[in-house]
């Protein structure tokens, strides 16, 4: 590390400690002269108000991977060599994607062996690690899987690997291949990596759907204060209007209590048939009827203001489901309720 010097030298070492798993980056930090550790550490909090952008973490990993591990990783072969020798003759993106292939070719895949090691294994080997590497695990395992490692962390910690996965951008090959490294020793058997991109705010919403929904609140409401914005995003993709079709029909009927029947006509604008059946069925023929009438007499209608009738009723699910007045199948693990 000490070779990625010049200007923003301290800036590159911290984004480069970040984007490392924690043992690694403990071990290169620490053969660093005191006064130098403590500039990178001041640009390591730095970045939390100037984070890197997609450029330049694989800039400076580039850089890295040119200087340390490029001529041992050149002679033994590998993914790190063939992306190298690849990004001479293509762009970095078309270069990946040629790599991706070739991966693909060959039936490698992305942690195999933690895929077919049990639950309570899987929580010994990458619960102490760092946020950021259990983060980019779970986005490569089953989700079952992925729930109960979260669901064994402790809270804070909880609410830091959704954060992370969250905000997961497209991971750099060379990265993958570190992690990878990192957990061999643990394991027996190794696969290789491949680059894959991850929608993190998918991710993370699949993830939370399937474990239970107190430590879900607990997760959520932490990571609220912090990043209200980021949670508003998961939110939104737990729990879709079209999602309404898995609430019980006396939740229907309690939600039908609170909704005014305007704002109902403008979400049901577009609603598909058996959505619309579904609040149909639970309400009166009067009532049924003045919906349809409305919903013939409002016209077209910008579908910005769909959508907000619609995300203002999505809340109110949410709300009466926290109260404990409706049931939404498949939430909390798949929890099933019968009567």
């Amino acid at each position: 590390m000490a070779e990625m010097g010049g200007e923003g030298g301290p800036r590159k070492a911290a984004v480069l400690l970040v984007s490392l798993e924690h043992e690694a980056a403990a071990r290169l930090i620490g053969q660093l002269e005191k006064p130098d550790q403590e500039k990178i550490a001041v640009e390591i909090v730095r970045l939390e108000s100037n984070p890197p952008s997609k450029e330049e973490r694989e800039r400076v990993l580039r850089e890295y991977y040119q200087v340390a591990v490029a001529p041992p990783i050149i002679d033994q072969g590998g993914p790190g060599a063939a992306l190298k020798l690849l990004e001479k003759v293509h762009p970095p993106a078309e270069a990946r994607k040629m790599l991706d292939s070739a991966e693909h070719a060959l039936g490698r895949g992305h942690f195999e062996f933690l895929k077919k090691t049990a639950p309570e294994n899987l929580i010994a080997i990458v619960g102490e690690e760092h946020p950021q590497m259990i983060a980019l695990i779970l986005s490569h395992l089953p989700p079952d899987k992925s729930a109960k490692i979260v669901e064994s962390l402790p809270l804070a910690k909880q609410q830091e690997v959704i954060k992370r996965l969250a905000n997961m951008e497209p991971t750099n090959p060379v990265v993958v291949q570190q992690v990878e490294k990192a957990l061999e020793g643990r394991m027996f058997t190794f696969a290789a990596p491949e680059t894959r991109e991850t929608d993190g705010v998918q991710t993370a919403a699949f993830l939370l759907n399937q474990i239970q929904r107190s430590t879900e609140r607990s997760i959520l409401e932490g990571l609220k204060a912090e990043e209200p914005e980021l949670v508003e995003k998961i939110r939104r993709l737990m729990f879709t209007f079209a999602d309404l079709l898995r609430v019980n029909d006396r939740g229907i009927q309690n939600l039908l209590k609170s909704i005014d029947a305007s704002r109902m006509s403008l979400a049901l604008k577009i609603a598909n048939p058996e959505l619309k059946e579904k609040f149909f069925k639970n309400m009166s023929k009067r009532a049924v009827e003045r919906i349809r009438e409305e919903m013939e007499l409002i016209g077209p209608v910008r579908a910005a203001d769909v959508e907000a009738a619609q995300h203002q009723i999505v809340d109110e699910v949410l709300r009466l489901e926290e109260a404990g007045e409706l049931v939404i199948e498949g939430r909390g693990g798949g929890e099933r309720v019968v009567a």
